[in-house]
């Protein structure tokens, strides 16, 4: 797991020990598990060895007050419970409301996507047009958007910045990357799935 089994504070104070971390239970983050399975559905299709991303909760080692929201961090790791990058529930603990449907694909793509390219050391995804690494941002954004912008009301997409001679470009939709895949790497996709639907 990605956390310190304790802590001190400064000379003569003991150790703290910190709660493991753990993989997040089905159902109690709805809309961060539907964002997780969409970006799954990138990573399958672009990496088909690396297995699905997961969920973990790393809990607080302060007592939250009575009523207080809660401090425990929720991130997007690896299997085996590594992970690298923000908390994907950092939103909902500073407005203090719930993530919306596309701000919560937004935010695990990000997260998805600094895992995956720390603790693999590769650029994920790649754009089938000019091999570059995409972020996610909303749908139809300029250029010079910046993230944490509001009034994008798009859903959200893999955006490549282009070659230095072309201007940046929407690629799908977080989500649907193997539609981008060329037609032998496609095919290839599918008769997997259907191999693994069939073994169930």
């Amino acid at each position: 797991m990605n956390s310190f089994a304790s802590f001190s504070i400064g000379p003569g104070h003991g150790r703290h020990h910190l709660p493991e971390p753990r993989r997040v239970e089905p159902g109690q983050w709805p809309k961060l598990e539907a964002a997780l399975a969409v970006v799954n559905r990138d990573l399958k299709a672009t990496l088909p060895g690396q297995d699905a991303l997961i969920l973990v909760l790393a809990p607080s080692w302060e007592t939250a007050p009575q009523g207080a929201i809660d401090r425990d961090q929720i991130y997007v790791a690896m299997p085996d419970g590594r992970w690298h990058g923000n908390a994907v529930n950092a939103s909902d603990l500073e407005e203090g409301g719930p993530l919306e449907p596309d701000d919560a694909t937004t935010v695990v793509a990000d997260a998805a996507q600094e895992t995956i390219m720390e603790l693999l050391w590769q650029v994920w995804p790649i754009c089938p047009a000019h091999k570059i690494g995409m972020h996610p941002r909303p749908e139809g954004t300029t250029e010079d958007w910046c993230q944490g912008e509001t009034g994008s009301a798009g859903p959200p997409v893999w955006w490549c910045r282009g070659s230095r001679d072309a201007t940046g470009h929407d690629v799908c939709l977080v989500g649907e990357l193997a539609a981008t895949l060329p037609g032998k790497q496609r095919r290839a996709l599918r008769r997997s799935e259907r191999q693994q639907n069939g073994s169930r």
